[in-house]
């Protein structure tokens, strides 16, 4: 009895190792593809979904801008854009921890939002 409590021990031990690594070895390559990508000369961006699978995404190749209509087999040329007339947003691809997304969705008991509360 006492064997398959070290066993499940073992395995849960186990588990949670490959779970660390795996979180470890996401973050780095996300790290090291926003690093690898910044200094090139194509990017994306803006895109927008207009239907099933068919985008509308505004690309950067160079210091020239595109309009590109997108879908699973085709890629066709909109336009060509001045980057006077876009709104860049910088640092917009950073994305909310979760406690910021959930804290503007919901309201915490009492009416007030959990970002609040915590104050």
């Amino acid at each position: 009895m006492g064997s398959s409590y070290a066993q499940f021990i073992v395995v849960l031990l186990i588990f949670v190792g490959v779970l660390a690594v795996t979180l470890w070895v996401t973050r780095w390559m996300s790290g090291y593809q926003r690093v690898k990508g910044s200094d090139s000369n194509i990017g994306l961006i803006d895109s927008q979904a207009i239907g099933n699978g068919k985008y509308i995404q505004i690309v950067r190749l160079g210091d020239r801008y595109f309009a590109l209509a997108v879908s699973k087999d085709n890629v066709s040329l909109i336009s060509e854009l001045d980057k006077d007339s876009l709104i860049i947003r910088e640092g917009s691809s950073q994305t909310a921890s979760f406690k910021d997304i959930l804290s503007g969705i919901r309201p915490a008991p009492g009416g007030d939002t959990i970002e609040n509360e915590n104050k």
